[in-house]
């Protein structure tokens, strides 16, 4: 009941896309636009940083919502401990498959990257420092988000495994094949020099 019930509190956050709504707001096909992605930097890459801001905040902060709702209801009803941190992964799983794959959007969504930063926010403050930093750290020197994304995604790995165990490392491994399949048109872009830079991102903001 507990697995079913975080999987559909999940896959329902998950769905809610901060892109549709700047896209009714703005009268702009995000979805069909740019580099066709319904997610925050295509946002800002079409209209600029402030709102790619919004639409990340909707995003990540859906995800940090999903899991304290989820957390609320386990305490409320006794599920504590590992039981309970297992089912705080598997609703994580389900945010960012909603995300990625929303029933609003016709299955084909965004990459889940600022729903796993929400995701993280949630989860524990210590992964959030470590995993957070270590995508600004990646991002800012290399000036590629996907590099950084990819990056903070084996940072959540590790420390899911040091602070937690296996069984929700394996969540971890399946998130990280997810984005890894989800931004390989990213890293094709990178290797052809045709990538969007972060640099770029804030230069059209400024336009």
């Amino acid at each position: 009941m507990y697995v079913l019930m975080v999987i559909v509190i999940g896959y329902l956050f998950g769905c809610l896309h901060g892109s549709q709504l700047v896209s009714k707001l703005k009268s702009v096909d995000i979805k069909n636009t740019g580099v066709k992605n319904p997610g925050a930097s295509n946002t800002t890459i079409l209209l600029g940083w402030k709102y790619g801001a919004l639409v990340a905040l909707i995003d990540i902060f859906k995800a940090t919502l999903s899991i304290l709702l989820v957390v609320y209801i386990l305490n409320e009803s006794g599920v504590v401990g590992e039981t309970q941190t297992m089912l705080i992964y598997i609703n994580a799983l389900f945010i960012i498959l909603g995300h990625n794959y929303p029933l609003t959007m016709r299955f084909s969504g965004g990459k889940g990257t600022a729903s796993l930063v929400g995701v993280l926010i949630a989860i524990d403050w210590k992964i959030a420092l470590i995993s957070i930093g270590i995508l600004l750290l990646f991002t800012l020197t290399t000036d590629y988000l996907v590099v950084g994304v990819l990056f903070m995604y084996l940072s959540f790995l590790i420390t899911t495994y040091y602070f937690f165990g296996i069984e929700p490392t394996m969540i971890v491994v399946l998130l990280s094949v997810l984005s890894i399949m989800k931004h390989l048109e990213n890293y094709k872009r990178i290797l052809k020099k045709e990538e969007t830079k972060l640099s770029s991102l804030f230069r059209k903001g400024a336009e």
